[in-house]
Formats: C-alpha cells, sequence, structure tokens
C-alpha cells in the first residue's frame, strides 16, 4: 500500500434529502482532480433520490452508483459497509449527503494519503439562511472566493474561517496519532485495507451517533493511527435540524465499552457482504 492511492472511493450517505444531495454532486463533479467514484450510500430514502442519482450518472465526470437499504430507522454503519463493499478504490474518502465540498477536496485527500495512517478532517457550517439560498440554485458556496467568504462570516452566514487556512503537509499532523475524539465521517479518509483490517463500521450502532468514533477507536488499536486533514480538506455542512437521538446513550456507552477493551473487529461488519 503506498502513500499515493490510484483510485479513491468516495462514499456519499445520504437519507431522503435529494436537494441537498444533488449539491454535494454538483461540488463532487468539479474536483481538479477525478480519479475518483463515488458510490451513494442510501439509508432507505424514497425513490425520488435513486431516480435523482440515475439521472446524474448518465453524464457524471466520474463514475457514480447508487447502493441502497430498506428503512429501518438510522442505520449509517449498514449502510456505509454495503456502499464500501460495491466500490472499487484502494483508498476511501467518507462524506455526507450534507456536506460540500471545495475543488480541491479530492487532491488534497490524495496528497494528505499515507500509509498506516486514516485522515480525519474538519466543516464549516452554513446558516439556515443561507443553505436556503444554496438549495434554492443561488451562487453556490463551493466556488466562493476568499472575499465571499469574509463577507459570508460578518453576515453570521459561515460559523468560522478558520478551516479554510491553508497549511502544508507536515510531522504536526501526526502529532495526535491516537486521538480518536472529534473524527466523524462527514470528512474521513481511510485505506481499503485498513478499513478490512478492523471489518468496517459495527452495524450493531443504530440509531444516530458515535459509530464513526467506534470504527476510529478500532483503527488505532489495529495499529492505524490519526493523521488531521485540518488546515487542508474542510467540507461545507448544509443547516439542518438535528436527527433524533433517542439511542445515543445507548451508542455512548456501546463506544466506551470498545474502548475500554480495546477492540480491533466488528462482529456485526462490512465482511457480512462480502462472504
Amino acid at each position: 500500500m503506498s502513500g499515493n492511492p490510484e483510485l479513491i472511493s468516495v462514499i456519499v450517505s445520504t437519507y431522503n434529502w435529494p436537494r441537498a444531495l444533488a449539491v454535494v454532486l454538483d461540488s463532487l463533479a468539479c474536483q481538479s482532480d477525478l480519479g475518483f467514484e463515488v458510490v451513494v450510500a442510501d439509508d432507505g430514502s424514497a425513490p425520488e433520490t435513486r431516480a435523482l442519482v440515475a439521472i446524474r450518472a448518465a453524464n457524471y465526470p466520474v463514475p457514480l452508483r447508487f447502493v441502497w437499504q430498506d428503512d429501518q430507522g438510522f442505520r449509517a454503519a449498514a449502510s456505509r459497509n454495503q456502499a464500501v463493499a460495491k466500490s472499487r478504490g484502494d483508498y476511501l474518502l467518507f462524506l455526507d449527503g450534507d456536506c460540500l465540498v471545495l475543488a480541491n477536496f479530492v487532491a488534497t485527500h490524495r496528497r494528505l494519503a499515507r500509509s498506516d495512517w486514516f485522515v480525519v478532517g474538519n466543516r464549516i457550517l452554513l446558516s439556515e439562511t443561507l443553505t436556503a439560498s444554496v438549495l434554492a440554485g443561488g451562487r453556490p458556496v463551493f466556488w466562493y472566493t476568499l472575499m465571499e467568504f469574509l463577507k459570508a462570516r460578518r453576515r453570521g452566514e459561515i460559523n468560522r474561517l478558520l478551516p479554510l487556512v491553508r497549511l502544508p503537509d507536515g510531522c504536526f499532523r501526526l502529532l495526535r496519532p491516537r486521538r480518536w475524539q472529534g473524527a466523524m465521517t462527514c470528512n474521513l479518509a481511510v485505506w481499503r485495507d485498513d478499513f478490512y483490517r478492523v471489518n468496517g463500521f459495527d452495524e450493531d450502532f443504530v440509531g444516530w451517533g458515535h459509530e464513526d468514533a467506534e470504527f476510529v477507536g478500532r483503527l488505532i488499536n489495529s495499529g492505524v493511527f490519526r493523521k488531521e486533514g485540518r488546515f487542508a480538506a474542510p467540507v461545507l455542512h448544509l443547516w439542518h435540524h438535528n436527527q433524533h437521538r433517542g439511542r445515543e446513550a445507548g451508542n455512548l456507552q456501546r463506544l466506551h465499552d470498545h474502548l475500554a477493551k480495546r477492540l480491533t473487529w466488528a462482529d456485526a461488519g462490512v465482511d457480512r457482504y462480502t462472504r
């Protein structure tokens, strides 16, 4: 496994928000580096989402595929595992279906890739007003100039500017190798071999919350460490109401139990789709 991926698989999670997914796909279609594919991981959306992806796939600049599972509640772990099983890349880049990317997003993640490390990026939150404008067909925020971002910050349309600062790759990105906190699958990259080393996401995490942190914890326990993607590859997160979090407490307890046991393998993982 080299430090330069041959093909990147961008796994985009979605559920019943096709307008947001359409803008996310727009941002991915504008990448400076087209050495990737997109696999939409649909956690049980209505047919409109499948139709959207089918229409886009006909003229999309990179391969675009769709993986759907029955709607049985929030099952992001299972949805992502199935999408990975259908993907072809040697490097996996996880993105949420409400997160837009700048034109150098894929190129930057390719540059940051390093054997035996996963990369965690960060995000900028868009306001409800700016999100409504973007979804209504306003100027794509992923094409904003620095001056436009500055003006948006002054108007309170984004929550911060710091993630837009660009710093080169370097040893400072490796200073917190065992930190699992704050790692989210709205912006997370990992080698395919390392994903399978820990058997992907634990599908016993059902309902919102903490399946991404638990996955990262198993990566660290297996000898795959954290590299910071901050100040390099942010995403622009559309505003939305919070997910129902009725099962968060149980998921949080499961996370801490697995961390205490230093688990490296998910019993209910991606291998069920590759047997």
